[in-house]
Parts: structure tokens; sequence; C-alpha cells
């Protein structure tokens, strides 16, 4: 764990203590802590770190930060959360806020709202509807993204192969990607299928939800969508036009690491992530000095129903164990309202969510960043409702039969897709709640 120790005399407690002669001591510091974690890329690390420097200095706090790997870090905020250790702020995900809520882990923030320590005056309502539950908000939206493919667009003109169309469908995407690894003796398409976000967006994208409103279990019964993207899955595993899933798991960081990916190093021709994570792979990959990529929205099963909707990339929320949380939301309003703070963070996170922090930054975006507020530009013209948090269970859902079962044991042989699916709805309907 790392400290960041700047200037700590913003609050001063002058104490005074009478003696005999009436004399008074001199006074007595308290030096006010915050701790923030988050997960992430090198990038992101850099920036947030100098973003905490600067309110350290502007405010007199000392900032104590840790950071992680996806994987890693929901790892170590569940031991923290077990030892009752958990940071004041920790950056959080759309998928595990109302879990973590409902177990009494999160804060609620509407006091600070209304007290005015947080300022939305700036902020639509629908910035900050992903992070209400109950009425009430948890988390704090960091940007806007979607999910999105990026695209290496000389190794299509290599190929001479046209870059795909928003509107593009997964039939289109195997031909392209058997295509591209025929022509270029490279993946088509930089990690294995299988993914669960993907698998939730060809749900959406047949206009399904994955999971059921009124809770118990999956939100459709045709199990046939999952099971034709596992067989996808196998056939490109088995032309080589993708990663076998053991390069996978040994060579490259697909937790929530975008510059440990096929494509940055020109093995892979298309990777899929959330769309504030380009500026990060891109910088890995050499820079728009010597790359050229865009972003494409995800392959639909129907083309006049989009696969894609915008989300907040990440939240931050105050956690229970938190000693001082309006301090803590007064370090989230900084986030969300400082222009200066932006300026160093430049959108990495996706898409501010305050007017005026878009407005100063529109004229300073770097070429990836702009190809990200394009992306969302179109995908805010076409895209499916927000889906609802995902559902209480999920996490043990998917690490204990989605990722062993579905991924893994599809991927490895051990089980058929059909067999696979089945175990899935079966746990399913006793873990989800």
């Amino acid at each position: 764990m790392k400290r960041i120790v700047l200037t700590v005399l913003m609050v001063t407690l002058i104490v005074p203590v009478l003696f005999a002669g009436g004399e008074q001591e001199a006074e007595k510091e308290q030096v006010r802590e915050l701790r923030v974690m988050w997960w992430g890329s090198q990038k992101r690390h850099e920036i947030t770190i100098a973003a905490l420097e600067l309110y350290a200095k502007e405010n007199g706090v000392e900032m104590i930060h840790e950071f992680a790997g996806w994987s890693d870090y929901w790892t170590k905020m569940t031991t923290m959360a077990a030892g009752r250790n958990l940071p004041d702020v920790m950056q959080h995900d759309y998928a595990f806020l109302k879990e973590w809520q409902s177990r009494g882990l999160l804060q609620p923030l509407n006091r600070y709202v209304e007290s005015g320590v947080l300022d939305f005056s700036q902020v639509s309502e629908s910035a900050l509807a992903g992070g209400r539950i109950g009425g009430e908000l948890y988390g704090v939206n960091l940007g806007a993204n979607s999910m999105c493919f990026a695209v290496d667009v000389d190794a299509f003109k290599k190929a001479g192969i046209a870059v795909p169309s928003d509107d593009w469908t997964w039939a289109e995407f195997e031909q392209i990607v058997l295509k591209l690894h025929e022509e270029l003796d490279i993946w088509g398409f930089g990690q294995i299928l299988t993914d669960n976000q993907l698998w939730k967006s060809r749900y959406l994208s047949a206009g399904m939800q994955p999971f059921s409103s009124s809770g118990g279990g999956l939100g459709y019964s045709d199990d046939s969508i999952l099971i034709d993207h596992l067989e996808l899955a196998l056939r490109l595993q088995e032309a080589g036009a993708v990663p076998h899933i053991s390069v996978e798991a040994s060579d490259y960081d697909y937790g929530g690491n975008p510059e440990i990916r096929p494509t940055v190093e020109g093995k892979a021709v298309m990777e899929f992530f959330w769309s504030n994570q380009l500026n990060a792979m891109w910088t890995a990959a050499g820079g728009p000095d010597r790359r050229n990529l865009t972003l494409v929205m995800i392959p639909r099963v129907r083309k006049d129903h989009s696969a894609n909707y915008v989300k907040p990339s990440q939240f931050f929320s105050v956690t229970r164990d938190s000693a001082n949380p309006e301090l803590a939301a007064h370090f989230i309003n900084f986030f969300t309202n400082s222009v200066e703070a932006n300026k160093i963070l430049m959108a990495e996170r996706g898409v501010p969510i305050a007017a005026h922090v878009r407005e100063a930054l529109s004229g300073l975006v770097t070429r990836p960043n702009q190809v990200v507020f394009d992306f969302m530009g179109r995908v805010a013209q076409d895209s499916f409702p927000v889906p609802p948090p995902d559902p209480k269970g999920w996490t043990e859902l998917l690490e204990n039969t989605y990722k062993p079962i579905v991924r893994d044991g599809v991927l490895f042989g051990k089980y058929t897709p059909e067999q696979a699916v089945r175990i899935f709805r079966e746990e399913a309907a006793k873990v989800l709640q």
C-alpha cells in the first residue's frame, strides 16, 4: 500500500488549555486521511495518483491509495470486507453494486447531495440513475462508456476487408474473423468469445433480459442463443482464428488490463473491452503515430436491434468502514467537478458526467479519446436501455458455474455446449435472487 503525504495543515484545531497563570498552549494539529482503491491499467494508476496528489494539495488531506488488476482487486476487496477494513472510497462496478449494497457494505449518499457536499447541478439524472438503488444513491458514475470491439484499421486494409459497420451480425463476425486469419496468419479476434458480457449482449440484441426481473433465475427461456454462441467460440478456436483458451489464460490479461492484449503486440486484429479502455490499449500499442485504431459496436443477433447500451464505466462508492464519509463524499465531488483534475484524468474512465467538464475537455482530448467520444455519440443514438444491475447471487454463479463449466468446460472439451447450458440454467435457478 502506498501513501501520498502532502500538505496536511488545512484543518487545525486550536485547543485552548488554561493554566494557573491564564496562559494558553499553542495549536494542536489534526491530520485528515482518506484511503482510496481502484482497479485498472497502468495508465489509470498514474493519472489517478496525480489527481489524488492535486486533491491532497488543495485540501490538506493525507491520501492513501492502492490499486490492482480486475480479478485481484475484487479478491482484495472481499477479504477487506470480511475483516471490516474496507477503504473510505472504493471503485465499484455496475455488475456488483446492488449485491454489495444488499450486504450493507456501502453507505447511502443522498444526504451529501442534499447538503451540497456532492454537487450535481451540472449532471443529468440519467447519468446518476445507474448508481441508485431504491431511490438512494450508492455509487457516483465516473464516466459513460459502452462495450466495443477495438479494430486495427490498417490490418483490415492489408487483408482487403472493409471495417465492419456498427450493425454487423455475429454471422458476419465469424466470416470476417476467419478471413482475417486466412489473409494475415494472425488471430482475427484476440480472445475467446465466452466473456460473460458477450453472452449477455447476445440476449439483449435478441430483445431479452439476461436475468429475471422478479428474481429467481434467468430472464429468458430460449437457451439456443447461448448454445449457438458457445458453438461459434468452439469453431473459431478449432480454426485457430482466436487464441486457444489455454493461451488466453497464460499469456494475456483479460481481467481489466487492456495493455496486455494480442492486438497491442500485432498478433490479433480486434479486441473486446469497454470503450474507456481504448486510451490505455492504444498507448501500449505505440500511440496514434504508430497504430490506427477505431471502435465498432458489438455484433448483433439481428441488425435492427442493438446489443450496446450506455453504462456507467465505474462508480466511486463510500464504504461501510469509512470513518469520515463526508470527506469521502467531498473527494468524489472533486473527481466529478474539478476541471483541473479532469484535465489530468482526460476521460480515461469514460466520458465525464458533468457538462462543464465535458465542455472544458472538448478541445483538449487526444485522438484516442476523440474516437471514444465519437463512438459514444453513435451508441447514444442506437442502443439498448441499460439493463438492471446483476442480481444478488450472480458473483457466485459466475465464479462457481459460468467460468468453470460454461467457459472452461466447453472450450477445454469437458462439456458440450448443451450440457454446460443445462447445468448453468439449473444452478441459476438455485443461486440467483
